[in-house]
């Protein structure tokens, strides 16, 4: 058998699942996305309609906003918690190492389905922890299920969850750095910081790159913390909450499936427009 032939064997199962598991749905989903049922009439097809009518939906605008103030308010905090971890690990100057790196690491191993419901215990008004000693102590404590308090308590729960993650992937990048830069930054009298700044960060440019985009990605389709905690606030997360919530809502509630379908992927339009657009600048900027 030649190499070419023994390649597309090797590869053959793994297009095929592609195609069974991720392509067939998807080009399903858009074709119910162009079309409308109505009660009268039955299900006919309507072209575009149903993305027209979703650019102009206020509630879609609204969850995809929110999510755009999520990513800038949680993202930056975890990206820089995780360099923060990952520099300390690899600078050797820290006791068991192993230890520590499992235990950053191991809220990820967490689902997120448990992650959420033990952080919702925590923000409890009543039967929290944190309630429960600000009354003990007779202080005030933030109403953290509260509409101001809502967005950065969901934060809270996916850095919780996701900085170990990205700690694992700058810490792998910092590996990879030749052992030969930092004997001749010792030679030329570079300190621990000076090391930092002007070897072990720009080296771990291509790393936070791929960590940022994969952010860009998860915030826009963040759906199990908000989904979870509307069972606790149901008058602060409604169902257009987030986008995804959205468009689950639509389709699972409102058994409006094609509409929810067009949603989807104008949302799916948005995260690659997104992500486009930052690896664009992110290429760009390390080609100059």
């Amino acid at each position: 058998m030649s190499s070419t032939r023994a390649g597309r064997v090797f590869v053959a199962p793994f297009l095929l699942l592609f195609l069974l598991l991720f392509l067939t749905p998807l080009g399903y989903a858009a074709y119910l996305s162009l079309f409308r049922h109505r009660l009268i009439g039955g299900t006919s097809f309507v072209g575009l309609s149903n993305y027209i009518t979703a650019i102009g939906d206020p509630l879609l605008r609204e969850g995809v906003t929110r999510v755009a103030l999520f990513f800038v308010i949680q993202v930056p905090v975890m990206l820089v918690l995780a360099l923060l971890f990952a520099l300390a690990l690899d600078s050797g100057l820290m006791r068991l190492t192993r230890v520590v790196r499992l235990g950053i690491f191991l809220p990820y191993a967490v689902p997120s389905v448990v992650a959420t419901l033990m952080w919702g215990y925590l923000y409890g008004p009543s039967f929290g922890p944190f309630a429960q000693l600000g009354r003990h102590f007779h202080v005030s404590v933030p109403d953290f299920l509260g509409n101001s308090w809502m967005l950065p308590s969901l934060s809270n729960i996916v850095t919780w969850e996701f900085t170990g993650y990205n700690m694992i992937i700058l810490y792998a990048a910092l590996q990879t750095i030749p052992r030969d830069l930092y004997e001749a930054a010792a030679v030329d009298g570079a300190g621990p910081w000076r090391v930092a700044r002007s070897i072990k960060l720009p080296a771990l440019k291509p790393a936070l790159t791929l960590t940022l985009l994969f952010s860009v990605i998860g915030s826009f389709q963040l759906f199990n913390e908000p989904y979870l905690l509307q069972q606790l606030a149901p008058n602060v997360i409604d169902s257009s909450y987030t986008a995804n919530l959205y468009a689950y809502t639509l389709s699972f509630t409102g058994q409006q499936v094609n509409y929810a379908a067009a949603v989807s992927f104008l949302l799916g339009l948005v995260i690659v427009i997104i992500s486009y657009v930052f690896l664009f600048l992110a290429t760009r900027r390390r080609t100059r």
